[in-house]
């Protein structure tokens, strides 16, 4: 349960909440298309990440540093700065939440959220408490948007009706739904969860399968229902606010309780996915050798650099997004190719087990995306630059 809610709250941070918006304005009820079809994908990526590194016992940094010596030591490379820009704007959205939920100043509420994940992290059952704080929140933010949707009464039939026969397809909305939700460091975030803890080995391949879909399925839940919740307040005519979409087809929605609904679910989108991002980033940056209490230290570390950063930008610099999220694109081929590697060649590194030729093949087929949405990442990076 703490894998698979590590993942799915991972890749439910405030970019998510935006981005999700913005695309159901966009496409309206034909949105629902794009999602199914990323589902699809995602679940295909996430099965065989985490079937992999499950069987293997290993983190990816250290299968990859298997595969080809210092290979890891380039994907951890690449998750840090990335983790690290991503992290400073996940401090910045507990600010933003606090602020919506309770009226907080933005910087002490960013302050006072921060203190609480580093607190995750310096109890003695960290483990417990970092499985129990991303379940409860996971299942608060399904529960306040579930509540949302139902309020704002959207068109269900037309939704339905688009998932198979969609009024319009936009190519670049999926590969951006896809890449925000296994992309970078997210897929691994559960899957290196799950190894921490021991469930392993050819022997819990059904576990770690089950797990595996059920993560995909959550964020998908979660994706599906604040999709709704938009959907009926645009449906309905409501004019929303350019400077807070989301916030205002809350508020739209359900007036002042709304918004503060709002507020909840961005600050625990926000809470979790500093939590996601910094346990994720550390275990890139260790082996399992590392003693735990070393590695929780490091995780604390890592999340005081990033809010001493976020004190002193006020947030993350749009173009150090950019150069993050760039990162995120070129991650996931890379990491993903020695997956499959690992998966068709390297028979030793699963204790024997056999490999379903059916998910390599499906994996195959996803990997030829994922590339496409590395070279484009690349081409952002290229632009930036000049």
């Amino acid at each position: 349960m703490g894998a698979m809610f590590l993942m799915a709250t991972s890749a439910v941070g405030p970019g998510f909440i935006t981005q999700t918006t913005s695309f159901t304005v966009q496409l309206g009820a034909a949105f629902a298309f794009a999602i199914v079809i990323s589902i699809l994908a995602d679940i295909a990526v996430q099965m065989n990440v985490w079937r992999v590194l499950g069987v293997s016992g290993l983190r990816a940094n250290e299968l990859a540093n298997t595969v080809l010596p210092g290979l890891g030591w380039v994907l951890a490379l690449l998750v840090f700065a990335g983790g690290l820009v991503f992290n400073i704007g996940n401090i910045a959205g507990t600010g933003l939440g606090a602020n919506a939920m309770l009226g907080l100043d933005p910087t002490l509420g960013a302050v006072i959220t921060s203190a609480f994940a580093v607190v995750i992290f310096l109890v003695k059952w960290a483990g417990a408490a970092l499985d129990r704080v991303v379940v409860g929140l996971g299942v608060l933010m399904i529960a306040l948007m579930l509540w949302v949707a139902f309020t704002s009464n959207p068109p269900v039939g037309d939704a339905l009706r688009n998932t198979v026969l969609p009024e319009k397809i936009d190519a670049l909305v999926i590969t951006t739904l896809i890449g925000g939700t296994v992309g970078g460091y997210i897929t691994y975030a559960g899957a290196h969860r799950l190894v921490d803890s021991g469930v392993t080995g050819p022997e819990n391949v059904r576990t770690i399968t089950r797990s595996s879909v059920i993560g995909i399925i959550v964020t998908g839940v979660m994706r599906a229902l604040l999709f709704l919740a938009i959907l009926g307040v645009v449906a309905g005519g409501a004019v929303l606010s350019a400077d807070n979409t989301a916030a205002s087809a809350f508020e739209h929605a359900a007036g002042q309780v709304g918004l503060r609904m709002f507020g909840i679910i961005f600050w625990a989108a926000a809470l979790t996915s500093v939590i996601g991002a910094s346990y994720t980033t550390v275990s890139f940056l260790t082996t399992q050798k590392v003693r735990p209490r070393v590695r929780n230290a490091m995780t604390v570390g890592f999340i005081l650099v990033c809010l001493v950063l976020f004190l002193v930008l006020g947030q993350a610099p749009q173009t150090l997004l950019i150069f993050a999220g760039a990162f995120n694109g070129v991650i996931l081929p890379l990491g993903f190719t020695v997956i499959l590697w690992a998966a068709w060649r390297r028979r030793d590194l699963l204790q024997g087990y056999t490999y379903p030729v059916w998910l390599l093949a499906l994996g195959v087929l996803v990997w030829l995306l994922t590339i496409w949405l590395g070279v484009q990442a690349l081409q952002g990076i290229g632009e930036l630059w000049t």
